[in-house]
């Protein structure tokens, strides 16, 4: 038995189980090598913030970082230049290595087109829920006399009659040509700082007001943020005592920093729209 392990055969044993664990061992690193090399280990790259450049500009913006531009789908948003990245996925400043792929989401080169409702003998009110629900907005007020205050006389686009059934874009903004009445032919500024853009816009609306202008401070860059920035100034101030002809301007200052929205001596809803 003795001979069966001799010296020479343990020492055969030895070298092949050394060799067979070098030859792993080898293995190992030239498959961990291969693995970093086909896989990019640390080094990843930040993704770029490519919203709001056409699909020329953010070809040239990423080239230099060997990503994939793939466009998956397309929306309208109003506000928002034709053919304009949207949204993108993976969002900037995500961390991807070479050669990943970018989706990317754009704005409609073609906008969506809305139906021109009839609006003659409606109300102010009546006409701008009509409106909203196809899609439109209210443009300007434009008041002449009449025997009804409010009562829409005529609807217009860029100066001339729009007629019921007219396929424009959606968001278009319609000039409603309002009846005016001597006897009630005032109203009174409201107050709307604190509220969102949207909703002070309606407000002025309502109490047969117009904008004249929108002035954002540099934490509005997109259309998206005009339409969460609050309203912390506005002029003429509110008044419940000293009235205004109806069609008079108001120039509204939006900020997305509430911080910057002044404290109300007293509650008021406004302070219901910031919360």
């Amino acid at each position: 038995m003795k001979k069966l392990f001799s010296k020479p055969f343990r020492y055969s044993l030895t070298k092949n189980i050394l060799l067979i664990i070098g030859i792993l061992a080898v293995g190992y690193i030239i498959i961990s090598l291969s693995l970093k090399l086909i896989t990019r280990h640390n080094q990843e790259l930040a993704v770029p913030d490519l919203t709001g450049m056409n699909l020329e500009e953010a070809a040239a913006a990423v080239e230099k970082y060997n990503l994939r531009l793939e466009v998956t789908d397309s929306v309208y948003i109003r506000g928002l230049e034709r053919g304009a990245i949207s949204r993108q996925n993976p969002e900037p400043g995500s961390k991807v290595k070479k050669n990943r792929r970018i989706l990317l989401v754009i704005n409609s080169v073609v906008p969506r087109q809305s139906t021109m409702p009839s609006l003659i003998g409606f109300s102010l009110r009546q006409a701008r829920t009509e409106l909203v629900s196809n899609g439109l907005r209210i443009g300007r007020l434009i008041y002449v006399n009449d025997m009804a205050t409010n009562n829409v006389l005529a609807q217009q686009l860029n100066g001339q009659d729009i007629e019921p059934g007219t396929r424009i874009d959606s968001g278009t903004g319609i000039d409603l040509v309002l009846g005016l009445n001597p006897a009630d032919s005032t109203t009174f500024v409201p107050n709307v700082i604190g509220y969102r853009y949207m909703m002070a816009t309606e407000l002025l609306h309502d109490n047969s007001l117009n904008i004249w202008r929108s002035e954002f401070d540099s934490t509005v860059t997109t259309y998206a943020d005009s339409l969460e920035a609050y309203v912390y100034g506005q002029y003429p101030p509110a008044s419940d005592s000293i009235s205004v002809r109806r069609g008079q301007s108001v120039t509204l200052y939006l900020s997305k920093d509430i911080s910057r929205i002044p404290v109300q001596e007293e509650e008021t809803d406004s302070t219901d729209a910031v919360l």
